[in-house]
């Protein structure tokens, strides 16, 4: 599978962006009469201070981890995206191959960051991940496949990948902070030979500042 990248400022992307966050899952409701602005964070804010990560025991073995990327000072995650390859049906299946936080503070829709590597109000506080564990020499590996959040608001998010694998336990919590930051564990691409893209991820947590 490839993707054409887009200019993260564009008003095409950022419709699309909305709808995205509308269907796959977000702590924070956005009105359709609402047109937030969108801006990629990148990296620029990886100095950003956390108090701890969030991980699950049931990512996969291959690839390496990326980068991280951080909200914004005082902003936390409070929507995703995921991009998934379908069902390929007898070829090599990636199934999960990225995901995308949405950055809001908190009450504040008008101006969105996102960030991601390679009906209350409430932030992204702790994860599970469905992973299809390894399938031997001659098997068609997908590793993760899908990915569920709890909000501080009590929502459970569930994004719309596929349903190999199973979901490990949930993750540890944020506590009184929330999911701040993304790093994943990503596979090359394999030059014909099975690719599973997408094998694991872990959050960064921050602590939320008294006003």
């Amino acid at each position: 599978m490839r993707l054409t990248s887009v200019n993260m400022t564009t008003p095409l992307f950022i419709a699309l962006s909305v709808l995205a966050v509308l269907a796959l899952g977000s702590c924070l409701p956005i009105f359709p009469e609402e047109q937030p602005y969108v801006e990629r964070a990148g990296i620029q804010y990886n100095a950003r201070p956390y108090t701890s990560f969030l991980t699950v025991p049931n990512g996969e073995q291959f690839g390496n981890w990326t980068w991280p990327e951080m909200c914004p000072d005082k902003l936390f995650a409070v929507g995703f995206m995921l991009r998934v390859e379908p069902e390929q049906y007898g070829l090599d299946d990636t199934a999960l191959n990225g995901i995308r936080l949405i950055c809001a503070k908190d009450k504040d829709r008008s101006f969105l960051y996102t960030i991601e590597s390679h009906t209350g109000l409430g932030v992204l506080t702790s994860f599970q991940l469905r992973v299809e564990h390894h399938q031997g020499l001659f098997g068609n590996d997908t590793a993760a496949n899908n990915i569920r959040f709890r909000c501080s608001s009590n929502p459970t998010l569930t994004g719309a990948g596929l349903d190999y694998g199973e979901y490990s336990l949930w993750s540890q919590d944020c506590g009184d902070g929330g999911i701040c930051g993304i790093e994943t564990k990503m596979e090359e691409y394999q030059y014909g030979l099975d690719d599973s893209s997408l094998n694991d991820v872990r959050f960064h947590c921050c602590a939320k500042l008294q006003q």
